[in-house]
């Protein structure tokens, strides 16, 4: 079947078998390879993306579920410039990552979470990133990150009202 997807705002259009998975287009027919294939059953939120502005798992949305959709990556997240979004500069700062696997997904887990709550609690960053794994940092830098990336939002977001 035929499929469009607007990737990180570029139309992207392929025939594909009516089973492909959302993380597999985006890997293979289009080439953005930020999220992962860690687990293909939804538990380790390494493929997560934004499909319409809401975080999904991408190994558990089909492609063809996808068609006429916008998905951001998080190649999609940097500015023109390349300059990083500042969750990816507070995930950098706060040392939110090690080896890197899990690192998409769980930005793009909190930029949702983000656009929804502009001001979490880390006991609700911490619930909001529970279907997200990392085996390598224990989650305590990985909180830090989303709270100060809050807080480098907020205070942005107050620069322009004013």
């Amino acid at each position: 079947m035929k499929v469009t997807v607007t990737a990180n705002g570029s139309p992207v259009t392929a025939d594909v078998a009516d089973r492909m998975l959302l993380v597999h287009f985006l890997r293979d027919v289009a080439g953005l390879t930020a999220a992962n294939v860690g687990c293909d059953t939804s538990s380790c939120g390494a493929c997560t993306v934004l499909l319409d502005g809401k975080s999904v798992k991408s190994c558990t949305v089909l492609a063809a579920q996808a068609d006429g959709c916008e998905v951001t990556t998080a190649e999609g997240l940097a500015g023109g410039q390349g300059e990083m979004h500042p969750v990816q500069r507070a995930f950098h700062a706060e040392h939110g990552l090690q080896c890197g696997f899990c690192t998409p997904g769980m930005v793009m887990a909190a930029v949702s979470l983000l656009a929804e709550n502009p001001d979490p609690t880390e006991a609700e960053v911490r619930t909001a990133l529970e279907g997200n794994l990392c085996r390598c940092t224990g989650y305590h830098n990985i909180v830090r990150a989303v709270l100060a990336a809050a807080g480098e939002l907020q205070a942005t977001a107050e620069r322009r009202a004013s």
